[in-house]
């Protein structure tokens, strides 16, 4: 399964880089704190089919297909989010993926995540580690202190990510592109923690969060607990570290 989803968001990952020229699939609207695009639900449909054609008892879950959302979740099913990052590539940035989860009793055991404009391929299967383009990743290490570099996808950090820059003296800065990238950042070893305040959706945390979290990382909610992956899709913020001690340290001084 892990393997069919590394084919399927490559394959997926070659049309986005397609679809790119045409402006009326890059074309879209913001809705709230989100940029939709045609291209999405044309990523939608050629990642649900991909994965469809693999076991087609295996139901696909994604926020392109509202029906999918609204019954309770299966107890096997991929989840996938066909753009993360679509404003990214609407605006002719590099950061955004494309990413597929199958997740076994409400917790990712197979990921994969994809990184069109670099061509970078992210694959996890749980307690077999992570690899980036069919390498494996080594442990994630803390940086001694004032060595750490925090991510985000501003060109300098803002909000509450400059406060955590501050207040944990993380003097280096990563500007990345999507959610999942970020994760995937810290995974590999660029960047060392990831945190937001917004609105976040297990779509576009379950497959990088597993990439990370099997080379020795944690991405949990913004409060410190666990992302659980039933009952509601919506969690407030995230904190992705690749020390898990650091990870719980900016939850509890964020909770003061």
């Amino acid at each position: 399964m892990s393997e069919a989803a590394a084919k399927a968001v490559t394959e997926v990952g070659a049309l986005l880089r397609e679809w790119r020229t045409d402006p009326s699939v890059i074309g879209g609207a913001w809705e709230g704190s989100q940029f939709k695009a045609r291209a999405d639900a044309l990523a939608h449909r050629a990642l649900a089919e991909r994965l469809a054609a693999v076991d087609g008892s295996v139901p696909v879950v994604s926020e392109e297909d509202p029906a999918s959302l609204v019954s309770e979740r299966p107890p096997r099913y991929w989840l996938i989010d066909p753009i993360d990052g679509t404003a990214s590539y609407a605006h002719g940035f590099a950061g955004y993926v494309t990413q597929a989860a199958l997740v076994v009793g409400g917790r990712p055991e197979a990921a994969a995540v994809y990184a069109p404009e670099t061509a970078t391929l992210f694959t996890a299967v749980r307690g077999h580690g992570a690899r980036r383009d069919g390498l494996p990743l080594e442990r994630c290490a803390e940086p001694p202190p004032g060595a750490g570099v925090l991510t985000d996808n501003t060109p300098e950090p803002e909000g509450i990510a400059r406060r955590v820059r501050d207040r944990f003296g993380y003097r280096g800065y990563l500007e990345s592109g999507s959610i999942s990238l970020k994760l995937c950042r810290i995974a590999e070893g660029a960047a060392h923690l990831f945190v937001k305040d917004v609105p976040v959706r297990d779509w576009d945390v379950a497959a990088p969060a597993l990439v990370l979290e099997e080379v020795g990382g944690s991405v949990t909610r913004l409060d410190g607990a666990a992302f659980g992956y039933r009952g509601s899709y919506e969690h407030t913020g995230l904190v992705g570290a690749a020390d898990p001690a650091t990870g719980r340290a900016v939850s509890r001084w964020l909770a003061l």
